[in-house]
């Protein structure tokens, strides 16, 4: 085994779970690289295995169809989308809308007899026709001639078309079908492993539904053990929470589910192989493939295995772990299937770094080396998947007159690269072969053409007329090697996304268990700010305690607002750059103090730890992105005009500014709104909500820490009376506030009931009745996990939650039985428990409102869960209504209410929604782009997510606010935010005055 693991393995994992690329490649590049003897027979192999492949692909009329849509063309793209979702459709005019969709716009006349294969071509002029029926609009010629055939002759087409590709990539419907086929001629020498085609599990009742055909395809391919199939099983398909949150409750169970597959398999004698996970499971399945691994019931069983994805920072001690295991272990290495999507959480997470390489040839590199190491290994019974001419040579070479492993491919893919190695050679290839209906292909289909469609990827490189042979079989080693094993410079880290403009936040990564761990006792420690003494109306200015001659009520109010008065011409005179770097400097403070400041959000808020995490990564967002902003914007501008004069436009505060805060949202927002204000030159009296004055005590010290005066920052904690005390007050310059619309409605007319009072700006962000509509050509299991990410995180309480689900009435009653399903799967309870899903409300006013309203509806409950009986805690309940006017108002907690729409009827429900005048939500789930296209022009919302949950707005990303009943705007996180905080005032010089005007006379000729 390779010197860079440790006798721990588990030990070396921890260390390279998000360490530096460099410092993890290099090793591996030793490991992996060949000496020129040994590269030069292995490119004589690869050359021969790439003639090979060239020549099946040359042959097949999928494989020429492949490669003329390849998937770097908007024809490639429209056919793999057209695929995804086609086959779960069932009305015939959202169909037909989806085929318009995707084959409509595309040029397919461009590809009409550019293939060798006859059947390729006949289907190009299948899609041209297609097109015509569906692009030219309802005046076409061809559309009117045959205008009722066509349409259901298209989808018909379609249908037929989806199901063949199916076929290509799905070895069978049932287990039996697919053992039947692979006894076909086009299969001789090859076995399979078979896997039950899905992806994860959204309910019990899918977990259920998969370990029964997991013990189904035990039982067919154990019927005929000689054959030499074996069967993989994905655990994330076993259980609908298989999460390091739910560790307790996720490894038993899987490890009691695994065990009895693997003594079935076992008592067969047939082999069994857990599939890889997603980087954040990684080290529970390695305790739930040990535990199994460990009974004395599977002694002497030589068929356990599991699979590694050499794209993994750590898959070099997985192999090294598996070898100690004091049992041969079958391990199937593999490049891996999650990589963009991986990419993407450690991004939106905020993480220090990625758990996986940025670098296809560094992949490559992890995936030599590893090899390596398995052929080495005394325990391994290596299993080698690669589409991967150069790979596989390497192996081969490696390998020497060794016969004792495997190559693997996927089904559909990387025909021709092994039939001469099995046939001629001796060695063994499986494939693996999904299997299900041809419908539940589509999520599995998509992730691996693209995987394997992307540029870098070898199946797509050797499609590309354009690369030569050397290009395509290029040393991975020598590539990694030139740039210093550094990472792809077009994937920056988390902490630099944003850049120049500012640094995004740091997260915490709770998929590592010691960091849960750790995180969950430090939140859960009482905090000295909570139930603090002397709470009640009055300024604070810093420090832990309130200053007893400042608890007037309204007299308190007036001293805070004199006092920030007196301190705004020295802090307006700040230069801007000074107030951008306190607030750097602040948002520096808040990741310092991110647990201390957490378990106040846990305690007093009652969020949940992952809410308490995005909280404080939401304020230290706002606190560097207004810095930025600031910087860039309220800089003094210089205007055109005439020659003799000098034309600027600066911008001042305004004086003293009230910010009022609400308790969902008591650090981020808070914050927020009191930054912007500073970094704009004016002075600022806070008031947070009465529910969470703790949190902004804190804030607002390290506010004065980071270098705001102390009387530029004033906080008035109370109730409505302080509120309205401090709006009232004609020396408040401008509200900024975010509540309810009744609220925001009552400040604006305070505001304006004083004739002698100047004219200020509100800047008001409220709430909504927030809509997500769904059409059958939506992906269900997504669906479904945004709906409850939406409705019922941080139970319910954020403005942007959905409250009103609409599906199209073809597909409702499966996406609600799903719905249902997953709403089982959520646990109510204490919010500084990890396991917790949704926790209590606010207060009990909240909580008898909610519990109010819920019981009146009782009669109209779709679903509804249990909750803790002692506590604010409100169930998440499912509420159908028959119409979207039923629905007159925000119910601010985890209640969820659902209607149908009618297929064509989109732009007409949108309207509907509409019509309640709020604006600050909307979503919407298809597949078809003009259903995108409809929702963007017609919704009138300030924020409009598509195929994704509707919460979680990130600064400077998605600018959140509302419109109508909904807020004010601008929009906060945004670039047009800070304007409403300043006053603009433009001077204009006449610089002749003085005797002439220089510029003219100092002109040179000209050149002449």
């Amino acid at each position: 085994m390779s010197t860079a693991v440790t006798s721990d393995p588990r030990k070396t994992m921890a260390q390279l779970y998000r360490a530096a690329e460099p410092d993890v490649l290099k090793p591996l590049l030793d490991r992996a690289a060949l000496s020129s003897d040994s590269r030069e027979r292995v490119l004589g192999t690869a050359s021969g295995l790439l003639a090979d492949l060239r020549a099946a692909q040359s042959r097949g009329w999928v494989n020429q169809f492949l490669q003329q849509y390849r998937l770097n063309s908007s024809e490639g793209v429209a056919l793999l989308s057209l695929a995804e979702a086609f086959l779960r459709v069932p009305d015939p005019e959202t169909a037909d809308q989806l085929i318009a969709d995707k084959i409509g716009e595309a040029d397919w006349m461009a590809h009409t007899g550019q293939s060798n294969s006859k059947l390729v071509n006949t289907a190009t002029w299948g899609l041209v026709v297609g097109r015509a029926l569906v692009g030219e609009g309802e005046a076409g010629p061809l559309r009117r001639l045959i205008s009722r055939a066509g349409e259901p002759f298209v989808r018909q087409a379609v249908g037929a078309a989806m199901r063949m590709m199916g076929e290509i990539f799905v070895m069978g419907r049932t287990i039996e079908e697919a053992s039947r086929r692979m006894r076909k001629p086009e299969f001789k020498g090859f076995t399979a492993s078979f896997d039950m085609l899905g992806e994860a599990a959204r309910t019990d009742a899918d977990a259920q539904r998969y370990f029964r055909a997991y013990v189904d395809a035990v039982d067919a391919v154990g019927r005929d053990p000689a054959a030499g199939h074996s069967i993989s099983v994905k655990l994330s398909a076993l259980h609908p929470r298989y999460e390091v949150a739910r560790w307790d409750e996720c490894v038993p169970a899987l490890t009691e589910m695994l065990e009895a597959l693997a003594v079935k398999a076992a008592g067969y004698g047939i082999p069994l192989t857990v599939d890889a996970e997603e980087s954040e499971r990684l080290e529970m399945s390695l305790d739930i493939i040990g535990n199994v691994a460990g009974l004395p019931s599977l002694k002497g069983w030589d068929g356990f295995g599991m699979a590694v994805q050499a794209y993994g920072k750590r898959a070099q001690p997985v192999v090294a772990w598996a070898n100690q295991l004091n049992r041969v272990m079958n391990v199937r290495l593999v490049k891996g299937a999650y990589w963009d999507s991986e990419i993407k959480r450690t991004q939106v997470e905020g993480l220090a770094d990625y758990p996986l390489f940025t670098r296809k040839a560094a992949t490559d590199v992890s995936y030599l080396a590893v090899a390596k190491d398995m052929l080495e290994a005394e325990n391994i019974r290596p299993a080698f998947a690669s589409h991967n001419a150069l790979t596989v040579a390497t192996i081969v070479e490696w390998a020497g007159n060794s016969r004792d492993f495997e190559f693997q491919r996927l089904h559909g893919m990387g025909d021709g690269l092994y039939e001469r190695l099995v046939r001629e050679n001796g060695y063994h290839c499986r494939i693996y072969a999904p299997v299900g209906g041809h419908r539940d292909l589509l999520a599995y289909l998509v992730r691996r053409l693209l995987e394997n469609g992307a540029n870098s990827s070898f199946v797509h490189q050797l499609a590309d007329e354009n690369l030569s042979e050397a290009q395509i079989l290029a040393d991975p080693v020598a590539k990694i090697a030139a740039v210093g094993g550094s990472r792809h410079p077009s994937i920056p880290l988390p902490r630099d996304l944003f850049a120049p403009g500012h640094h995004n936040s740091g997260g915490i990564d709770l998929s590592d268990r010691p960091t849960l761990e750790r995180t969950v006792k430090r939140v859960n420690e009482p905090s000295s700010y909570l139930n603090h003494p002397g709470e009640g109306p009055g300024p604070v200015t810093g420090g832990s305690q309130l200053d007893p001659g400042l608890r007037r009520g309204g007299d308190a109010v007036k001293d805070a607002i004199t006092r920030a008065e007196a301190a705004f011409p020295a802090w307006n005179a700040t230069p801007v750059d000074r107030r951008a770097a306190i607030l750097e400097r602040l948002a520096d403070l808040l990741e310092e103090h991110r647990e201390e400041l957490m378990a106040i959000c846990v305690q007093e808020a009652k969020k949940t730890i992952p809410d308490a995490i995005g909280e404080v990564r939401e304020a230290a967002d706002f606190c560097r992105y207004y810095a930025g902003e600031a910087r860039a914007r309220l800089a003094p501008i210089e205007l055109p005009g005439p020659t003799g004069e000098r034309n600027t436009l600066h911008v001042e505060g305004r004086g003293v500014w009230a910010t009022v805060a609400p308790w969902n949202f008591p650090l981020a927002i808070f914050l927020g709104q009191t930054v912007a204000a500073l970094v704009a030159g004016n002075t600022v009296v806070a008031k947070p909500a009465p529910q969470t004055p703790a949190i902004a005590r804190r804030a607002v010290e390290l506010a004065h820490e980071a270098g705001v005066a102390a009387d530029a920052l004033i906080l008035v904690p109370g109730g409505p009376e302080v509120g309205q005390a401090l709006t009232e007050d004609a020396r408040v310059a401008g509200v900024a506030f975010t509540g309810s619309t009744a609220t925001a409605k009552k400040i604006a007319r305070t505001l304006v009931q004083d004739d002698e009072r100047p004219i200020v700006p509100l800047i008001a962000e409220t709430g909504g009745i927030n809509a997500m509509i769904v059409d059958s050509t939506a992906l269900p299991e997504q669906v479904v996990q945004d709906v409850v990410t939406s409705a019922f995180r941080s139970a319910g309480q954020r403005c942007s939650a959905l409250r009103l689900l609409l599906v199209q009435e073809d597909v409702a009653e499966s996406i609600i039985e799903m719905l249902s399903g997953a709403m089982d799967t959520l646990r109510v309870g204490d919010p500084g428990d990890p396991a917790t899903d949704v926790g209590p409300v606010i207060d009990q006013a909240a909580y008898d409102k909610l519990m109010g309203y819920r019981e009146s509806v009782k009669d109209r409950w779709v679903k509804t869960i249990g909750a803790p009986g002692e506590g604010l805690f409100v169930p998440p309940t499912l509420v159908r209504i028959g119409a979207i006017e039923e629905l007159d108002r925000e119910w601010f907690g985890p209640i969820l209410h659902v209607a149908t729409w009618e297929a064509g009827k989109l732009a007409e429900t949108i309207r509907r929604v509409n019509a309640k005048g709020y604006g600050l939500t909307m979503g919407l789930h298809s597949r078809i782009a003009r259903a995108a296209e409809v929702t963007e022009a017609e919704a009138a919302v300030g924020n409009l997510y598509v195929n994704r949950s509707m919460i979680g707005a990130v600064v400077g990303s998605q600018p959140f606010g509302g419109e109508g009943l909904s807020g004010t705007g601008p929009k906060a996180g945004g670039p047009h935010y800070l304007y409403r905080f300043v006053a603009e005032r433009a001077v204009s010089v006449d610089t002749t005055s003085a005797g002439g005007n220089a510029t003219l006379l100092s002109l040179d000729e000209g050149g002449i």
